[in-house]
């Protein structure tokens, strides 16, 4: 059986491709295609028996979709001076000088940065980082202790697709983009993966936590992440 684990081209026209990649999956029913707007790149998952020429064909017959869906992309937006971006959903702008800290400071609306501008971009990821873990553990430790459960580990990464995850070894685990989002955005994920230590499935006992450990504007939190969340992972990306 053939898998490309490695992205190829798919041409929709002489003048516009884009990046693709193809994935058997043995228990898959049926075509799945979704666009990471992190990467540029389509995923199309198919049913393990399924030829590369019919998937790519089956691809190709989503023109229209993927044409919307690389026109909503934006472009990354890097860590640079006098970039503005969103810091737990307030613009704040990166001012790089040679006299400042050369750890990075929040300062009202601005970002302050020293040292070595090369590497600015990388500190300003690390501080966010950082700031991210602590103000989501303090939120974890705060929604836990209303379901009265504990979570054994909070940490937090770069996943292409997943704002949160929660294993069965209670340990939770968030992307750090989520510190430039609105305060609900956040916060709906964070209760959300709380919700998961005591229940780990989306059924009505889990929603009814979520809800609960949330309180009121749950869905209007959900909407400010899907219209804000393909800005959130194009920033501090090079491009």
């Amino acid at each position: 059986m053939w898998s490309s684990g490695r992205s190829e081209a798919l041409t929709l026209d002489p003048e516009l491709s884009v990046p693709i990649e193809i994935r058997p999956i043995r228990n898959a029913r049926r075509l799945r295609l979704r666009f990471d707007e992190a990467s540029g790149t389509l995923k199309l998952t198919c049913p393990w028996r399924t030829s590369r020429r019919s998937a790519l064909a089956w691809a190709l017959d989503q023109r229209d979709w993927i044409e919307s869906q690389l026109a909503r992309a934006g472009a990354a937006e890097p860590f640079a001076d006098g970039a503005v971006i969103p810091v737990e959903g307030r613009d704040v702008r990166i001012i790089w000088s040679t006299g400042a800290p050369r750890t990075p400071q929040l300062l009202g609306d601005e970002l302050r940065v020293g040292g070595p501008i090369e590497g600015l971009s990388g500190r300003v990821e690390r501080l966010l980082k950082a700031h991210a873990l602590r103000i989501m553990s303090a939120e974890v430790a705060e929604f836990a202790a209303l379901a009265d459960v504990m979570a054994s580990n909070v940490s937090v990464g770069d996943p292409a697709s997943r704002w949160g995850s929660c294993s069965s070894r209670k340990t939770i685990r968030f992307s750090w983009r989520l510190i430039l989002a609105a305060p609900a955005a956040r916060r709906y994920v964070v209760a959300h993966e709380v919700a998961h230590l005591r229940h780990l499935n989306h059924g009505p006992e889990f929603k009814a936590l979520e809800a609960r450990l949330f309180g009121t504007g749950l869905s209007e939190a959900k909407s400010i992440l899907r219209r804000d969340g393909p800005r959130l992972r194009r920033i501090g990306r090079r491009g």
